[in-house]
């Protein structure tokens, strides 16, 4: 299983706005995916502005590029996330998982 972490920051404003299009938008495009195996997302205030960790879980990279595409390190950020977002990190990082409870 690989995990895929990717992170975001929004004025305060707007972080509703994100998490909104995560949860409407986002999950539901993820969760059609064969090999999806499921997604969190973590949110803190930091200094006058909110940072979000997405973190999805997924069986293969092949099921991550039905995603992504074939460069599973680039980031996927559609315009309404463009919108709500301040900063966003243009790549995602990639673990094997080597424990689950």
């Amino acid at each position: 299983m690989i995990a895929r972490q990717w992170r975001g920051r929004a004025d305060t404003a707007k972080a509703d706005a994100y998490l909104r299009h995560f949860t409407e938008s986002v999950v539901p495009e993820l969760k059609r995916l064969e090999g999806h195996r499921g997604a969190w997302l973590l949110r803190r205030e930091v200094e006058g502005h909110t940072e979000f960790v997405a973190l999805t879980l997924w069986d293969s990279r092949r099921s991550i590029e039905a995603f992504t595409g074939p460069d599973i390190s680039k980031s996927v950020v559609e315009p309404e996330a463009r919108a709500a977002l301040s900063d966003f990190d243009d790549f995602a990082t990639h673990y094997e998982v080597a424990f689950r409870s």
